[in-house]
């Protein structure tokens, strides 16, 4: 994202992470936030991304997509890792993607997630 304000709600959450801060609802609004900030980047994959991650957490109220997988898979046969538990990795791991758009694989780790979380 190129918002100096997402940067900085970007930062917080992951400082949130990193101090096992992790507060669902509070999360919920940070992406909303977020999902705000990102219409100006224009990148219809990022607002996807975070409108479905927050609609995960309401209805969750846990991040329970795994991390995607590396290898590539015939989408016929797709399988997502699904957790049982927070995955906070994940949810670390994805909220680090929105940091760098201009790297591909980030948008297409992006586009895994959203078909992970349409799974789900």
């Amino acid at each position: 994202m190129k918002n100096k304000y997402a940067l900085s709600l970007i930062e917080k959450i992951q400082k949130e992470l990193l101090l096992d801060k992790f507060d669902c609802s509070s999360t919920i609004e940070n992406l909303k936030k977020l999902r705000e900030y990102s219409f100006d980047d224009q990148n219809p994959v990022l607002t996807k991304a975070l409108r479905l991650a927050y609609e995960h957490l309401e209805t969750n109220g846990a991040f329970l997509i795994g991390i995607p997988m590396d290898e590539p898979i015939d989408d016929s046969e797709k399988e997502f890792n699904f957790s049982e538990t927070n995955d906070l990795e994940s949810f670390e791991y994805f909220i680090s993607l929105l940091l760098d758009l201009e790297k591909k694989n980030n948008i297409l780790d992006l586009r895994e997630y959203n078909k992970a979380f349409l799974a789900f």
